[in-house]
């Protein structure tokens, strides 16, 4: 089961909203969705949260590109939401890498394509790191410091708010 909530901080302070991502498919939805929550271009945090396997933070900070932290790559890839937030550039990969049509066989599948193995035998995607990726000090102007961000475990989302000051507003959308 997912969560997700928005944070929008504003000149009262934080405001919290449940987001609901069903119509949601890449990060420019997303980013579009946490923009307009927040018309003066304040600072808006989506928090997503997959029942202790995994959590996400984005931070869209004005027109800028959005920040991302995602605690396991590896379990996030299991995830069309956690797909969503690992993009190329987050994870290091060249996004032009492997579309080259030549590469192509007659089935359809490219030459030397790796086995991505089973995820449900824990078998993954080898070229995803295991652990955490993106940027640690996301929310270290927040009052969430790298190495708390990191060592945060099964209620991620509720030590964040805690560490924000906004633990009831959170708990207003869970």
């Amino acid at each position: 089961m997912y969560f997700a909530a928005l944070l929008a901080r504003t000149e009262d302070g934080w405001e919290a909203s449940n987001t609901e991502l069903d119509d949601v498919e890449t990060l420019s939805d997303l980013a579009d969705l946490a923009r307009d929550a927040a018309p003066d271009e304040d600072t808006v945090l989506v928090l997503i949260e997959q029942e202790d396997a995994w959590f996400g933070v984005v931070r869209f900070d004005g027109e800028d590109d959005p920040r991302i932290y995602v605690s396991d790559a590896v379990a996030a890839a299991r995830s069309s939401y956690g797909e969503m937030l690992l993009t190329d550039e987050l994870l290091g990969r060249d996004p032009d890498e492997g579309d080259d049509l030549d590469t192509l066989d007659l089935d359809g599948t490219e030459d030397g394509e790796p086995d991505r193995g089973d995820p449900e035998d824990g078998d993954g995607d080898d070229s995803l790191p295991h652990g955490p990726v993106g940027d640690p000090a996301i929310l270290d102007d927040l009052g969430v410091s790298e190495k708390e961000l990191r060592s945060l475990s099964e209620d991620a989302l509720g030590e964040i708010a805690e560490s924000l000051g906004v633990s009831e507003v959170l708990e207003t959308v869970r």
